[in-house]
């Protein structure tokens, strides 16, 4: 597949097998183009922004710049303004949770979160729940591991109820919720909505306006960027109104020695110097993305998802955690074997080059409900083959007989 060789990645070899990179779901391998704007950058423009009267800090800042203008195109916000960047989902996450923690929720306020979050979207509101004693309630997932949007609808309508923060999409299921009749509920009943896109973002198409939620979040490496790189969008007038978080350079207009004055939008919420190599780096895996297309991208996954659903119901001694469904569905695959313990696997799938990833995946909560410790996940991206899947599913009849 063409593809595949923009992925130099791909090409690595483990005990003389060539890799099959099932891990996608933890952090996507990442295309020649993101790696030569990075070195690019290091070598050529290597610079810090906003703050230097000079042509290097004016190269450095005007593409820094440059990728803000690409993620506010890339999910259709109102404006450039309302795109922060931020090292992660997880930084996003705390940054958001922080200053509505302080500006908004007060004791005994409810903020609503669903059973298959991931830990980055519930120890944020469990340290505000320690520090200000707000409350928090979980929305249930169904037999389908799907959201049950009945009950959802009635905590939502709890007074008390002021956040609604949810995965678009599960990290361990690969459910990808359709959310839009809970955030017009939200809407309804003044609750602010956060929407956690990381595993979501590299295959469905994301529009925030069409979508709107009030705040977004997203990891730059689970969509082919560098790590260290990630984004919350807001709605400006909820930015422009709420508190600060963290404090130093750039996020200032003026420092006395007992007060200071914040910036603008959306410097407020860039304290220090930011992760400008990794920005640019993720402008460039936009812009591969958007060069692939979508439409292709989904269409690929569709049939990889079908594909690996199709050899898992072969197999008697594999149990799948999630739909056996490709309708709203990412190609994110937790499996619990018969007889093998989750570690056990992914160990000896990895001496076959087989990468693959064994645990409870940040969702610790998720997992002690389902009454399970561990699962083993196989996560896919477009770049993946049936053959690799072919592959797998081999591995894992290997497996099978091993522990039998």
């Amino acid at each position: 597949m063409q593809i595949r060789s923009k992925f130099p990645l791909l090409n690595t070899k483990i005990n003389n097998k060539l890799i099959v990179y099932f891990d996608n779901s933890a952090t996507t391998q990442k295309p020649v183009e993101v790696i030569e704007a990075l070195k690019n950058f290091y070598l050529n423009k290597n610079s810090n922004v906003h703050r230097g009267i000079n042509p290097l800090a004016d190269i450095a800042t005007r593409e820094y710049e440059q990728g803000r203008t690409c993620i506010q195109k890339f999910i259709n916000a109102k404006s450039k303004k309302e795109i922060i960047f931020t090292s992660g989902s997880t930084d996003s996450l705390n940054l958001v949770a922080s200053i509505i923690g302080k500006g908004i929720l007060k004791k005994g306020d409810i903020v609503v979160l669903s059973e298959t979050e991931h830990h980055a979207n519930i120890v944020p509101w469990l340290i505000l729940k320690d520090a200000i004693g707000i409350k928090i309630k979980y929305l249930a997932i169904n037999k389908d591991f799907k959201l049950d949007t009945i009950q959802a609808k009635k905590i939502l309508s709890i007074k008390k109820v002021k956040v609604f923060s949810i995965q678009h999409s599960s990290n361990v299921t690969g459910s990808v919720y359709n959310l839009a009749s809970l955030i017009k509920e939200c809407k309804k009943n003044n609750i602010i909505s956060i929407i956690d896109a990381a595993s979501s973002i590299s295959h469905v198409k994301i529009n925030v306006q069409k979508m709107d939620c009030d705040f977004l979040v997203f990891s730059g490496h689970k969509i082919f960027g560098p790590t260290g790189t990630g984004v919350l969008y807001g709605k400006k007038n909820l930015l422009k109104k709420l508190p600060v978080w963290r404090g130093g350079g750039d996020m200032i207009r003026e420092v006395k020695y007992q007060s200071f004055k914040e910036s603008v939008l959306p410097y407020k919420y860039e304290a220090g110097t930011p992760n400008i190599a990794g920005v640019i780096g993720l402008c460039a895996a936009i812009q591969f993305v958007n060069n692939f297309g979508f439409s292709k991208i989904k269409s690929t996954e569709e049939k990889l998802t079908k594909y690996f659903l199709g050899a898992l119901a072969k197999l008697d001694f594999v149990s799948l955690i999630g739909s056996r469904s490709i309708k709203d569905r990412a190609p994110i695959f937790s499996l619990v074997l018969k007889g093998v313990h989750p570690h056990d696997a992914a160990d000896l799938l990895g001496e076959s080059g087989i990468i693959t990833r064994a645990g409870h995946h940040c969702t610790q909560p998720l997992h002690d409900k389902l009454k399970i410790n561990a699962t083993l996940r196989a996560s896919l991206s477009f770049y993946n083959t049936t053959k690799e899947i072919d592959i797998f599913i081999k591995e894992l009849k290997k497996i099978n007989k091993i522990f039998k």
